[in-house]
């Protein structure tokens, strides 16, 4: 507890610091539960949760991650909305929903692969790219020496890779593209000052962009454990996306953003030669600390408490925010079908114990928990009616509010239909019902449920 004795220079440091953290924490925008979470752990032991609170607290620090600049025309911000969740988003502060441009969803690890190499071979001027991992083995290996190819030929480079993601990377790789003048940055490098605080800030996006108008995204990181040229045993179920047009101008920007926290990277406008007729109309909804508010959860809350028919939900790790927690039972509970596939066994056992509690809840609301048998599901995804979307983030807390991430929402039936093909395919190979839990184990997860909102 915290010690409110004097002493002789004043009152106790440590109730000086606990103080100030505290009123932090009631500064930032937060769920309740996790500013009351974080308020008991600096009050029953400040000198343990204040160090960890400077390494771990923050969500929005504007002086460090500026809001992201959009390069859309007043013309484009003045255009009839494409959804009422473009309308939503818009109000949010983010670039409007795009038309005319082409999408394509990427359902195999192999399709992904062979995609995202040609999006590097295509690119004519500059490829502008970001990942939170690269793996050290052959396929990341291969992505890098495609990247270094193309710098040797002339094209403009540039990787930002999550520090913390990539702590084990292909050094030599990365070594020779900086020879052959391709530019590396590292995105929140694990040591700072202590008023920086961005730590548990991690890049979560991944993206290839060639010339401002093709871009390769999702949610596959690059290594063999997410894709390759061939087949590989234990390979994550996953999902990735092409998009080519107009809308990939907004992609740019949220590199540009990355890439130059300062904001003074030149923005070139989207090449006319590389727009496309294509129908999907489309709209990228980034999150983390370089949006004003938290768009991506708010425009999800929004979605669930309006849907009228369909609520589908794919994610590895489901653990949702308060709001978005009751929307889903709320929705299950006005008869909408609502059905969430999540793998039996994630990658992450700790995010395994934590969501049980939540999967019962919203079961025992009339939510169809669907789970994955065949092995790791990774992919992030949604259908909401008429709308869909994938991306980067997870349904959880830390992609919602913490993590820098993107994802793309669609709104025409040709995309949508790419996606909810994609669901229900998946969960024809799924097994309904939430596992039975005696009460040790229920305790287990009530105490990792606890750390979701402190993180």
């Amino acid at each position: 507890m915290i010690d409110l004795s004097l002493s002789q220079p004043g009152i106790n440091f440590g109730v000086i610091i606990a103080i100030i953290a505290a009123v932090f924490v009631l500064q930032q925008r937060r769920t309740p539960q996790s500013a009351v979470a974080w308020l008991m752990f600096i009050v029953i032991i400040p000198y343990l949760a204040v160090p960890v609170f400077l390494v771990l607290g923050f969500r929005k620090q504007g002086s460090r991650f500026p809001p992201i600049s959009f390069s859309q025309s007043e013309a484009q911000k003045d255009r009839p909305p494409a959804h009422a969740l473009d309308d939503v988003f818009r109000r949010l502060g983010l670039a409007s929903a795009e038309a005319g441009n082409s999408f394509r969803l990427l359902e195999t690890a192999e399709a992904a692969y062979q995609a995202m190499m040609q999006t590097v071979a295509g690119a004519r001027r500059r490829l502008d790219v970001t990942f939170y991992i690269v793996e050290d083995d052959e396929v990341g290996e291969a992505f890098v020496d495609a990247l270094t190819k193309r710098a040797r030929e002339g094209v403009e480079v540039k990787l930002i890779l999550d520090r913390l993601g990539t702590l084990r990377r292909p050094k030599a790789a990365l070594k020779r593209l900086e020879e052959a003048g391709g530019e590396l940055r590292y995105f929140s490098p694990l040591l700072h000052p202590p008023d920086n605080g961005h730590i548990n800030l991690r890049n979560h996006r991944k993206m290839v962009i060639a010339d401002g108008a093709c871009v390769f995204a999702g949610g596959m990181n690059v290594g063999q454990t997410y894709m390759g040229p061939g087949p590989s045993k234990d390979r994550f179920v996953d999902l990735a996306y092409c998009v080519k047009g107009p809308a990939a101008l907004a992609f740019l920007d949220v590199h540009h953003s990355d890439w130059d926290v300062s904001g003074q990277t030149p923005k070139p406008l989207l090449d006319e030669a590389t727009k496309t007729d294509g129908a999907a109309v489309v709209q990228l909804v980034p999150s983390g600390p370089d949006v004003v508010h938290d768009p991506l959860n708010d425009g999800l809350i929004y979605a669930l408490h309006n849907a009228r028919t369909r609520i589908s939900i794919a994610t590895p790790y489901f653990l949702p925010t308060e709001g978005a927690g009751q929307a889903l039972a709320m929705a299950a509970r006005r008869g909408v079908d609502v059905s969430i596939i999540v793998p039996r066994r994630s990658n992450q056992r700790m995010a395994d114990f934590a969501r049980g509690a939540y999967l019962r809840e919203l079961s025992e609301a009339g939510c169809r928990i669907l789970l994955y048998e065949a092995g790791m599901m990774h992919a992030k995804m949604g259908v909401v009616d008429d709308c869909a979307y994938v991306g980067s983030a997870n349904f959880d807390v830390r992609s919602m509010l913490l993590n820098f991430e993107t994802v793309l929402f669609v709104y025409d039936s040709d995309s949508r239909d790419q996606l909810v093909g994609w669901f229900d395919a998946l969960a024809a190979q799924c097994t309904q019902g939430v596992e039975p839990a005696r009460l040790p184990r229920r305790i287990a997860e009530g105490v990792f449920r606890l750390g979701a909102p402190v993180l």
